[in-house]
């Protein structure tokens, strides 16, 4: 039965109110609760919600707010310096999820393609658990912060070169498409910059009275980057964070960053509901092995191989394990990379539907260890609640 945009948002909204109060009082990740809704209300179970993939695109937006938010909280300076730290980190951990990825898959019987589309999938971590459970003032303030944010950026760059793989294999693109997507990263950043100052920025400083206008702006010229950076072949989070950094050096850019934390909220309640709604319960049967051993090498290994790489860099060991731990999960590329390879016929229904099974298994399990171990805006015990 086919049910209205109005009536899907209020079973979310409602719902999610009512299964986040059930959660605080039982000390359980308000995360854990959206993802749990999706899976009643979706076409898996009771059906009320059926049109996850609208409502999977809406919930997007949320990603790409996150993105610009963090853009906005990033001095350039401070950037450069992370992403040099970082890079290497990136670069040899992304290599050490995708063998393990892809060894696994191989061991489950799966195709050399489905074999690396796995272990692509298990190459990233979630942008949005990382950023959502490290407190603010940590994330804006403290050198965890500005590494985990290099890490997790120097991440998606990777994604956008393994989804132009899978789309070239999908569509035979050729060489000529990479160097165009190289070059087109540069060139944003520097148009980017060109408009914020001789454009935005006078603006801004004309009309700073009007936080009506500000708070437009500061919306139009997300989403106007967002939509710029995919069509040069990027992606829309690159082009919201390019968007957020330009306009960082700015005082305007604290005021945008107040105005437009709920805005972000409310699409990431949407992004977390869908993935529990995208996920189909009558195929655990075939593959629930499948993912909980994958799952299991994803939280095993992701921590430590960040932990060995990050003391390598003359990290200390406990901000090498907190970052491990909270990067110990697989992303929402995994998730982009799997609905790909599903559209252009690369991976049979199996092996995506363990990719799902792993990133909602992982998502949890880790947020749970993230709540109930480091400080984090949602944890049960005062002690490590931070804001």
């Amino acid at each position: 039965m086919e049910h209205s945009l109005f009536f899907s948002f209020f079973i979310i909204f409602s719902g999610a109110a009512i299964l986040a109060t059930v959660s605080l009082y039982t000390h359980q990740p308000i995360i854990v609760a959206y993802v749990a809704l999706g899976i009643l209300a979706g076409p898996s179970v009771m059906g009320w919600v059926n049109d996850a993939d609208q409502l999977s695109e809406i919930a997007h937006i949320g990603i790409v707010f996150l993105l610009f938010l963090l853009g906005l909280d990033m001095q350039p300076k401070s950037l450069a310096r992370v992403l040099k730290k970082a890079s290497l980190v990136a670069i040899a951990s992304s290599c050490v999820f995708f063998a393990v990825g892809y060894g696994a898959a191989l061991g489950f019987g799966f195709t050399q393609i489905e074999a690396f589309i796995t272990g692509a999938a298990l190459m990233f971590s979630s942008t949005i658990i990382g950023i959502k459970l490290l407190p603010t003032t940590v994330l804006h303030h403290k050198h965890i912060g500005e590494l985990m944010i290099g890490l997790l950026l120097l991440q998606d760059m990777i994604a956008i070169v393994v989804l132009l793989v899978i789309g070239s294999a999908s569509s035979g693109g050729t060489t000529q498409d990479f160097v165009l997507t190289a070059l087109a990263l540069p060139c944003l950043i520097v148009f980017a910059f060109l408009c914020v100052r001789f454009v935005l920025l006078p603006l801004l400083v004309k009309f700073d009275l009007f936080h009506e206008y500000l708070f437009l702006m500061a919306i139009g010229w997300c989403l106007g980057l967002a939509e710029l950076g995919a069509y040069l072949g990027l992606s829309k989070e690159m082009g919201a964070f390019v968007a957020g950094i330009t306009l960082a050096t700015h005082p305007v850019a604290q005021f945008m960053t107040e105005k437009l934390k709920p805005i972000r909220d409310f699409f990431l309640v949407l992004f977390f509901f869908t993935l529990g709604a995208g996920f189909k319960l009558h195929v655990l049967a075939d593959i629930w092995v499948y993912a909980v051993v994958l799952s299991a090498l994803v939280l095993v290994i992701k921590p430590i191989t960040f932990k060995v790489l990050l003391n390598q860099q003359a990290e200390t060991n406990s901000l090498s394990w907190d970052i491990g731990f909270r990067l110990g999960q697989i992303s929402e590329f995994s998730l982009l990379i799997t609905y790909l390879a599903i559209a252009a016929n690369l991976v049979g229904e199996n092996a995506a539907h363990t990719i799902q099974a792993t990133a909602v298994i992982t998502f949890i399990i880790s947020t749970y260890i993230v709540i109930f171990k480091y400080p984090n805006p949602i944890a049960p015990s005062s002690k490590l609640r931070r804001d």
